[in-house]
């Protein structure tokens, strides 16, 4: 005998314990002997003992004849299987020719077989009403329900008829069963080679750091059967068409690769579509469009600039930042000293968080994790207290919170170094070793002159052109006054510029890390104010760096409650949604009350109730799932309570239906498919091979009927035994005087 949900041994010791004290607690002030005392404990415990053995499901070997094994026919009714590439038919009609004129009639007299249907769920159907309508194909869910259907029945094989096409199941990914119920014997149905078909592969959306919101979005595209013809991409925003590009791929099958930069309206989500016009007599036009969606922003980035002292440097830095409508800027400068000693600054915030800069930096840590990125510039170490700094640190790695520091009294010794920020910082400034920097990839310009490296070339924060223009408007600015000599990049920081130290060599001038769940940055030169001046008034280079690396260095940090959705979501899917819930100061609601609702677009309006998120590492996390039935977007808006009474609301949107994945790739997927076979024990089979899969499927005979398990706990013996065993007790317990 075997259980169908077995307990660890250390459960089931720990279940007969308890049910063992249980019994014992009930009846050891009973007025009775010892003898009948323990009668009644035993009884007890056998009882208990009992239910939780049947709810363990207890199963034994089945007694089914070798003539009692079915073989089932599974036949995949998705839509890919509507394709026209099985010999120029329909490879559901040429799966129907399979088995209506050699498998049934092979197989019949010698087993008893049936016959079913699968797309996203299994339906048993007869040859004839077999179609290729249903949206998404899941042969391992297919598989597992097949299990529980026939439970109790010994099989001897499943013949899958498929062309293997995998559309993403609602747990997220795909899955292989093992070998614990039949092998399963698949025939491939279609081409495993396509031609006469062109398909955007991909479609994905960059981090919207640019200037003036400007986001990349990055295509892949295929063709096949069109040689080195090039491909039209399309690009069109909420259904308007922007911008087009052609591009000829290098050979029939290459994949070609665009990238598109738009700027996504405010207030609403944006669609953005990638399409490839249709040829005549394409063999798939479903898979010619790919959309995305970018979310609107959800407000401005909250930045504290905290000037160590007066100057050049930090007025330019406002001007420029204050004029960009994606940050929200409160700034501290400080001053000079009072009469009585202290420091004064000169405050520009918004009314409701002056207040706590009154004393310049942030005291505590509610108000300092109230902003989404920091920036010191001229702050030596001792101007923060200790608590401040571990403060920032963990502003940095906990919150996620942005990080950016320059100026030369940040740097010089009595600056951050010895801190607990230091360790934060891309650039280990311990390691002076003079002013050359080993990690440099490129010779430095004239001294303070910058010049990209390889990383600094991709990376966001040093774009300001396309293509060649960053490069050539990076070698017209003119040179710092100085740079502060720094050591070489912590490991896994990236230095995206150098400039030209003492000797020739090169030095970092801007280096960027991610720290914990945040971002730092590095600026080491001094005067970067020259850039503006110095410059026709029309380059807006100074602007648009300063710009890029705040909005940066800024896009980690979240608000404390916040809903995490996929990118997207085919129609019919269980879509994950999670909601993290915490304090003002990043940390986890004890006992919130959390209410998810989505918005369909068609206005209605369902709701759910997310459950705590219980992995290790993830408090705070409560997450639900949602079944998007309907394509287009779906606005997911989440209420948390907290125990004092206080509702903050978070919401985002998701695109349901962007992509047809049932059609991706539309040839014959054999990989799934000898995958599916090999985890089984069955094999790969081809049209015409009926005497062999006869052969396979007699040869499993014996292992079907010896796999084939009945269940015991739901019988009627069960139900008598449980009853008996109460019964007996409550007699014993009327007899000897007990109520």
């Amino acid at each position: 005998m075997t259980f169908a949900t077995p307990l660890p041994w250390w459960a089931f010791a720990s279940v007969l314990a308890a049910a063992v004290l249980l019994a014992w607690h009930v009846y050891r002030a009973a007025p009775l002997s010892n003898g009948r005392r323990f009668t009644l404990a035993a009884l007890r415990v056998i009882t208990l003992v009992t239910i939780v053995l049947l709810l363990m499901r207890p199963l034994s070997p089945g007694g089914a004849e070798p003539g009692d094994a079915v073989v089932l026919f599974l036949v995949d009714t998705s839509r890919s299987m509507g394709i026209e590439d099985a010999g120029g038919a329909r490879r559901i009609d040429h799966a129907r020719t399979i088995l209506v004129e050699e498998l049934l009639p092979a197989l019949t007299p010698h087993f008893p077989v049936e016959v079913l249907g699968f797309g996203e769920a299994l339906a048993a159907a007869a040859p004839e009403t077999l179609t290729a309508s249903a949206r998404q194909s899941d042969v391992a869910g297919a598989l597992a329900a097949l299990q529980e259907r026939y439970r109790g029945r010994a099989v001897a094989g499943v013949v899958l008829l498929s062309d293997g096409g995998e559309t993403p199941v609602p747990d997220g990914g795909s899955r292989t069963p093992a070998a614990e119920h039949a092998p399963v014997f698949p025939i491939a149905v279609g081409s495993t080679s396509i031609t006469g078909d062109r398909e955007v592969l991909s479609v994905t959306v960059a981090e919207a750091v640019l200037d003036e919101a400007r986001v990349d979005i990055a295509a892949a595209a295929v063709s096949h059967g069109y040689g080195s013809a090039a491909i039209e991409l399309r690009l069109l925003e909420n259904g308007r068409p922007i911008d087009l590009r052609r591009i000829a791929p290098a050979a029939s099958g290459s994949p070609v690769h665009a990238t598109f930069q738009v700027e996504p309206g405010t207030g609403a989500p944006t669609i953005y579509t990638v399409e490839i016009p249709a040829a005549a007599g394409e063999l798939v036009p479903e898979n010619n469009t790919r959309s995305v969606l970018v979310q609107p922003p959800s407000r401005p980035r909250r930045v504290l600039l905290m000037q160590g002292a007066p100057g050049y440097e930090h007025s330019f830095l406002r001007r420029a930042w204050s004029g960009d409508p994606g940050l929200e800027i409160d700034s501290v400068v400080r001053q000079g000293r009072n009469d009585q000693g202290a420091d004064t600054f000169y405050i520009q915030a918004a009314p409701a968080r002056s207040a706590a800069l009154a004393t310049g930096y942030p005291a505590s840590r509610q108000d300092l994790f109230a902003y989404d990125a920091v920036v010191l510039a001229n702050v030596e170490g001792s101007f923060l207290s200790n608590d401040q700094l571990q403060a920032t640190r963990d502003f940095v790695s906990q919150r996620g919170g942005g990080l950016l520091v320059l100026g030369a009294q940040s740097f010089l010794r009595g600056g951050l170094v010895g801190t607990p920020l230091e360790e934060a910082l891309p650039l280990d400034r311990a390691d002076r070793g003079g002013d050359v920097l080993p990690a440099a990839a490129v010779p430095a310009r004239a001294p303070n002159r910058v010049r990209l490296t390889p990383q600094g070339e991709a990376h966001p924060v040093m774009q300001l052109g396309r293509g060649e223009e960053t490069r050539k408007r990076w070698d017209a600015v003119p040179a710092l006054a100085a740079t502060a000599p720094l050591g070489g990049p912590r490991p896994g920081a990236s230095v995206l510029a150098v400039t030209g130290g003492a000797g020739g060599g090169a030095r970092a001038l801007v280096a960027v890390q991610r720290y914990g769940e945040g971002r730092t940055m590095v600026f080491t030169g001094e005067a970067a104010w020259r850039w503006r001046m110095l410059l026709p008034a029309s380059d807006r280079s100074y602007d648009t760096f300063w710009r890029q690396a705040l909005r940066w260095i800024a896009l980690p940090a979240v608000d404390p409650v916040t809903v995490t959705t996929p990118a997207g979501a085919a129609a019919g899917e269980a879509v994950a949604i999670g909601v993290m819930a915490r304090s003002a100061t990043f940390e986890a609601l004890p006992e919130p009350e959390i209410e998810i609702r989505v918005t369909r677009p068609d206005g209605r309006v369902d709701s759910l109730v997310p459950a705590r998120d219980g992995t290790r590492g993830t408090e705070g996390l409560f997450s639900g799932r949602y079944r998007a039935e309907m394509p287009g977007v779906h606005r997911v808006t989440a209420d948390v309570r907290e125990a004092g009474g206080r509702v903050t609301t978070a919401a985002k949107s998701i695109l349901v239906g962007g992509a047809d994945l049932e059609m991706a790739d539309p040839r014959v997927n054999l990989p799934v498919l000898q995958r599916l076979a090999a985890a089984s024990g069955g094999r790969m089979v081809t049209a015409g091979e009926t005497s062999v899969l006869l052969d396979s499927l007699r040869a499993g005979i014996p292992a079907a009927t010896r796999r084939l398990q009945r269940d015991l706990w739901h019988t009627g013996w069960s139900f008598a035994a449980i009853l008996s065993l109460l019964a007996l007790e409550w007699i014993l317990r009327r007899r000897w005087g007990l109520r």
